[in-house]
């Protein structure tokens, strides 16, 4: 098939991944197809058409945005999400829409947009894909025809913020000093379920380093949230190290009737809790993982995941040496983590410290309590619900990073 260039874009895109919908190029348009669905599973209210970037990234630091013109030619209202996706753990930015049966309209996606402190979503030198989603997907057929896709108007110089980490990205290969993989189980090679294995910059074989396990958010996506559900958005981890010293594993949410990661909900969180454990135990017989220094962190559905699956049973809690949690926690009600069973299950906490990242005290007070443990409440100020203020330079990503050592130098 012979693809259009993109108008100011200039490359050649065809579409790498299309979950719950089709899409072909007809000359300059991109026709977006999707039957009509009956499904009752959570996730699949999202659907999407990805358009990655040849050789990795596109480099639009000399545009100020990127836009198509997207027609509805369905006879149903369709909700849609234009995502500009970073690269190197930077977000994304969106352009959201309703549009009716038959309504045409410009979207437009900033690329200088910034969490409410001013922080920049997305570096516009290095984004890796455009994509459309459908939100709300229900049961209703999709049909949008798309024209015009181009980074538009004129913006000042890029500079990336003093500081700023970049997170390396996940790569399906052998684990090595730096790289971020996707790493199997033994056994599981041929399963849909896997974690995300990144060995520090400075390690060696024979070596011992810590490790910092990570339960990624709830798939979620609204105009403030790009969240995936996948372990490969975990990046606490490599904010708390600097990519030196530790190893950081980003754990799966486990479906196992299906075979598949959990995007949404727990999944299975006995089979979840287990695979954490053998995950741990595998990273320290064959990576050099501490025994006595795994320390467990989380975002939203993963900060909850701290104690509701990291204190599940008495084989798991046994591991970690504290939690670190980004809003939300173990007791708030979501999906059965009831204050009620947070009490029972924060008795199992055998660590030594607790970090707490846009928590208020008053909901979880109680539960810490029951840990009979040393908390620290930091709040970073981004005002919204992300993980960028780990990957930045402000005050309470310095001290979580004091917190860790200072965990790490603890008998």
């Amino acid at each position: 098939m012979t693809l259009p260039f993109l108008a100011s874009l200039a490359i050649v895109a065809a579409p790498s991944e299309a979950r719950g919908l089709t899409a072909v190029w007809e000359d300059e348009t991109l026709r977006i197809h999707g039957e009509l669905l009956v499904t009752s599973r959570p996730a699949d209210r999202y659907a999407w058409v990805t358009l990655p970037a040849p050789g990795g990234v596109w480099d639009l630091s000399a545009f100020a945005t990127v836009e198509a013109e997207v027609k509805n030619t369905a006879d149903a209202p369709v909700d849609l999400l234009l995502w500009v996706v970073g690269d190197r753990g930077w977000d994304a930015v969106p352009a959201p829409a309703t549009l009716a049966p038959g309504e045409t309209r410009q979207l437009s996606c900033n690329l200088r947009e910034t969490w409410p402190d001013k922080t920049p979503k997305i570096d516009p030198g290095r984004v890796k894909q455009i994509q459309w989603m459908v939100t709300k997907r229900g049961a209703k057929p999709v049909a949008l025809s798309i024209r015009n896709l181009r980074a538009a108007g004129e913006a000042p110089p890029w500079k990336v913020p003093p500081g700023r980490l970049e997170v390396p990205p996940v790569e399906d290969a052998a684990p090595a000093p730096g790289k971020r993989v996707r790493f199997r189980l033994p056994g599981e090679e041929r399963s849909g379920v896997y974690s995300i294995l990144h060995l520090p910059e400075d390690w060696k074989a024979g070596g011992s380093y810590p490790v910092i396990a990570e339960y990624p958010g709830n798939i979620f996506f609204i105009p403030g949230c790009y969240s995936t559900g996948l372990p490969d958005q975990c990046l606490i981890g490599h904010g708390m190290t600097k990519g030196r010293g530790s190893i950081c594993v980003g754990l799966p949410f486990i479906d196992p009737a299906a075979g598949k990661i959990a995007e949404h909900g727990w999944g299975d969180p006995d089979a979840t809790a287990d695979h954490a454990v053998r995950m741990m135990e595998e990273v320290c017989a064959k990576f050099g993982g501490d025994r006595a220094n795994l320390v467990l962190t989380g975002f939203s559905r993963g900060a909850l995941a701290c104690g509701y699956i990291g204190l599940r049973n008495d084989r798991i809690a046994a591991l970690w040496k504290g939690f670190h949690a980004c809003q939300h926690y173990d007791g708030d009600g979501w999906n059965g983590a009831t204050l009620e069973g947070a009490l029972e299950r924060a008795k199992r906490f055998r660590g030594k410290a607790v970090f707490q990242t846009d928590n208020a005290p008053r909901p979880f007070q109680a539960v810490m309590d029951a840990m009979k443990t040393e908390v620290t409440w930091a709040s970073s100020g981004l005002g919204a619900h992300a993980t960028a203020m780990f990957l930045d330079e402000r005050e309470s990503t310095r001290q979580l990073r004091e917190w860790y050592l200072r965990l790490l130098s603890t008998p």
